[in-house]
């Protein structure tokens, strides 16, 4: 079994920062990309940043500059610095893997069960 677990979510107001962790764990072989996703209120999924396990990183093009992703391959984490949040940020926050348990299987995706932030004063 292969969990991910988030942390870091709250309230902040608008112009805060707030830093997103998720740790994954379980059989795990191997995790390429690690990346995060964002869904707010009647509005699909969206993309926020991935990150491969060479450190190549890529950004929703709205969210450049305020977002950076990390990750520590040795804690198979995965970070996400929010700076200058804004209340059109405010969204359930998803991490996301893509890792391989048995050596004869592909990559498959995995999800955390999301965190919550919300922007406002």
């Amino acid at each position: 079994q292969v969990q991910l677990v988030e942390s870091g979510g709250g309230l902040v107001q608008p112009g805060g920062s707030l830093r997103l962790s998720c740790a994954a764990s379980g059989s795990i072989l191997g995790i390429n990309t690690m990346g995060w996703y964002r869904q707010a209120p009647g509005k699909q999924r969206e993309l926020v940043a991935f990150i491969t396990s060479g450190g190549t990183t890529n950004y929703a093009d709205s969210l450049k500059g305020r977002f950076t992703i990390s990750r520590d391959n040795a804690k198979r984490t995965v970070y996400l610095q929010m700076n200058s949040l804004k209340p059109e940020d405010t969204a359930v926050y998803y991490c996301n893997a893509r890792i391989i348990t048995q050596p004869w299987e592909h990559y498959s995706d995995y999800w955390g069960q999301g965190t919550q932030v919300t922007v406002s004063s």
